[in-house]
């Protein structure tokens, strides 16, 4: 297991971007829960961020693609509209103890 974060350090509606050797992971908090996906859009193959720690939509409530606007799920990963559309985020395994968050490798 590799550690990427307190669950303290993510916040409701907020994503983190992890730089794991070669495997780029990022994690969003919404309604409390939290989804770790791998920064890689299953389109172009490129990561997905804006800026360091930017993977949402103006409103939070979407994982968006920087390079041509796709927009995912949070919960599932489903591409909603874009050029990826009907595709998936692949999600990354992780789990959390002591509230620390791990991505399992």
């Amino acid at each position: 297991m590799i550690e990427l974060c307190s669950v303290h350090d993510l916040n409701e509606g907020e994503s983190l971007g992890f730089d794991i050797t070669g495997k780029p992971v990022f994690a969003v908090r919404k309604d409390g829960d939290i989804f770790v996906y791998h920064n890689e859009c299953p389109h172009l193959g490129i990561e997905l961020e804006f800026q360091e720690n930017d993977f949402l939509d103006l409103d939070g409530a979407l994982i968006q693609c920087s390079t041509h606007g796709a927009l995912f799920e949070i919960e599932t990963g489903h591409c909603l509209s874009g050029p990826c559309q009907g595709d998936y985020l692949k999600p990354a395994e992780f789990t959390v103890k002591d509230e620390v968050l791990y991505l399992v490798v």
